[in-house]
């Protein structure tokens, strides 16, 4: 058996604001709260993982070895294996979120765009003839 500290999902939830913060990142639970101000990619990049399962946002990003030196200093302990709760990033939600947002904007381009440029035809050629 482990003498690690077991962390609880209740827990990990309990500690997502600025005066504690843990992070979950490959089944560790990692107290960033001091490291928030230092982060070279700013503090939301990670105030966004609060609660939540950090580890893919934190892989994509290709940290150092640096960075990961930093973690073992950080560890509050494993977290619960036995938890029935998926955690999903809050960075991969935030990313599919904008990408849906863009989509929609797009669209409405799609419809706008070429009813501008028709009705710019359309006043381009009365006020050149006098006609349409």
């Amino acid at each position: 058996m482990s003498d690690k500290k077991i962390v609880t999902l209740e827990e990990l939830r309990a500690h997502k604001g600025r005066d504690s913060f843990y992070v979950l990142i490959n089944g560790n639970v990692y107290d960033v709260t001091k490291f928030l101000d230092e982060h070279p990619g700013g503090d939301e990049v990670i105030l966004a993982e609060g609660g939540q399962d950090a580890t893919e946002a934190f892989e994509d990003v290709g940290h150092s070895d640096e960075a990961r030196a930093l973690l073992p200093d950080m560890l509050v302990g494993e977290f619960e294996q036995n938890s029935e709760l998926k955690l999903k990033s809050g960075a991969a939600a935030a990313q599919a979120n904008r990408a849906s947002n863009a989509v929609e904007q797009g669209s409405n381009l799609m419809y706008f765009f070429p009813l501008g440029a028709l009705g710019a035809y359309f006043a381009w050629r009365f006020y050149s003839t006098g006609s349409f």
